[in-house]
């Protein structure tokens, strides 16, 4: 979507982040880059590393270790060739727990693919025996690996980066957050490695951007693993698992997805890492550059405030949206055990006729969804216009219907109406007077026409002097809908006012006699 078609609200949420949120096409990662790995203990500058190769700000980059957790991706242009770059989390081998785990096995993911490893170590630190082990687990996997010495800030502090030539490969001197000795550093690469040329890469349709958002702890992560069909983003019961953004492109019947993992989004007052700031903020960004956004609600828990909050972002944003209620086998089994103690109960045997017992076997889930739809339509009323799904990430169940409830998406997001359609169905199935309120004055509207899609704005030029009320803007939007399917899709209205005539002044001059 280009700057110039950016709305109001857009440029609004914009300024509130207080960061430029453009839309650079993401490069799209093709069979033919050659990828290079980054890797190495917590907190040596891996991220900053990734962020300067890439030109970007990915990776979220603090003085907390272990921010890092899932695989990173992004592309380096380096003397007219291309690179596909990785970045992984900070490695400790012999930490059994859960996340460092994960982390290990991720990596593990990202070496099998590599075509060269580059391990990161602290200059300032000298060769630790974390070091050692990580480069003795390199050299095992057979691939080309070489060691750059980050915190290189000085000429005069080269010589710190002697002790490591005891690991038996080539070593680099670098200061990553400065740049200094990246270029030696791709050059090496650009000569172990087959790079391609930039302008061979295989160019592939656009992909429909997909922004996975929610409260921490829902199942996001679990979700991009089953619409990936692969352990694409460590998942654990711990919430905020997830902290930087993780794309991952997905093809199914023809079509390109790209998936973006985001942080659990909560309240300010919850956070209190920086990291944990930066991850929010970073996930908002997510959220604005996609086309379709995922919110996925706890389906034990209910809609709570936090979900309200995040849905108004993605509404406020101008994004498609598509409400999945996750764990939805859960708050079956959940629903069906609550109804047979209501049944235990006196109260509930009192209900029953005499003698007759209690079925389990009778819970209906149908019924269930039914109910649960209405409670979700009733708190999230500005969402109206979002299909809502029910599904089960972790066993997969419904999961299969996101594709194509995507596609639909994606593609009422991008119609366009043609004008004389428009006024067409303005003059013949619109009673403007029915949505006109008491006491105001009556609406025309003389001609109507779509300005521009994604999302689907229309420009109306009326007899009114001050903005419409929302409520007529709704009645619009309804009649619009009514008419034309715009499912997932926020319907923007842009008035143009009629101009006031200025009064004429009165001669206030009295004639004197």
């Amino acid at each position: 979507m280009g700057e110039n078609s950016w709305d109001a609200v857009q440029w609004k949420v914009a300024a509130l982040l207080r960061f430029s949120i453009v839309r650079p096409p993401l490069e799209t990662m093709t069979q033919i880059l050659p990828s290079l790995v980054i890797l190495g203990r917590p907190n040596v500058g891996k991220s900053t590393l990734f962020n300067r190769l890439t030109g970007t700000r990915r990776s979220i980059v603090t003085n907390e270790p272990g921010i890092t957790r899932d695989r990173i991706y992004g592309k380096a242009e380096w003397r007219g060739k291309a690179l596909e770059i990785v970045d992984t989390g900070g490695i400790v081998p012999d930490d059994k727990a859960l996340i460092p785990t994960e982390i290990l096995r991720q990596a593990h993911v990202a070496i099998k693919k590599a075509a060269l490893l580059v391990l990161v170590v602290d200059s300032q630190a000298g060769v630790t025996p974390l070091d050692q082990e990580l480069a003795r687990l390199l050299r095992t996997t057979g691939k080309l690996f070489v060691v750059a010495v980050n915190k290189v800030d000085a000429v005069s502090q080269e010589v710190n980066a002697a002790v490591f030539h005891s690991l038996g490969v080539p070593v680099f001197p670098i200061a990553a957050e400065h740049g200094t000795g990246v270029d030696d550093l791709l050059d090496a690469a650009l000569a172990e490695v087959d790079a391609v040329e930039s302008e061979e890469e295989v160019a592939k349709e656009d992909a429909v951007e997909v922004a996975i958002i929610g409260r921490p702890n829902v199942g996001k992560s679990t979700l991009l693993n089953r619409m990936a069909g692969e352990d694409r983003s460590i998942v654990s019961p711990i919430p905020g698992t997830t902290m930087d953004n993780v794309d991952t492109e997905v093809e199914h019947e023809g079509h390109t997805y790209r998936f973006v993992d985001t942080a659990g989004i909560r309240r300010k007052a919850k956070t209190t890492l920086v990291a944990e700031k930066l991850s929010v903020v970073m996930a908002r960004r997510g959220l604005e550059r996609c086309d379709v956004a995922l919110l996925v609600v706890d389906g034990e828990q209910g809609v709570t405030q936090g979900d309200a909050q995040i849905a108004s972002y993605a509404e406020e944003s101008g994004r498609s949206v598509i409400i999945v209620i996750n764990k939805w086998d859960l708050a079956v089994v959940a629903a069906r055990n609550a109804a047979s103690r209501d049944a235990d109960s006196a109260k509930g045997k009192a209900r029953r006729p005499a003698g007759e017992r209690h079925r389990p076997e009778d819970f209906n889930p149908e019924r269930l969804a039914f109910d649960y739809e209405k409670m979700i339509r009733g708190k999230l009323k500005f969402l109206s216009y979002a299909p809502i799904v029910f599904l089960s990430a972790k066993t997969g169940e419904r999961a299969g219907k996101l594709f194509s409830l995507i596609d639909q998406v994606a593609a009422a997001r991008k119609r366009h109406i043609p004008t004389p359609e428009l006024n067409r169905w303005l003059k013949e199935d619109v009673d403007l007077q029915r949505g006109t309120t008491p006491k105001a004055r009556p609406v025309r509207i003389y001609y109507i026409t779509q300005a521009k899609t994604a999302p689907p704005t229309f420009l109306l030029f009326s007899n009114q002097k001050e903005p419409m009320h929302f409520s007529y803007e709704r009645f619009l939007e309804n009649q619009l809908r009514s008419k034309y399917e715009f499912l997932g899709a926020p319907v923007r209205f842009v008035q143009r006012l009629r101009k006031r005539e200025p009064r004429p002044r009165k001669n206030k001059e009295k004639n004197e006699d």
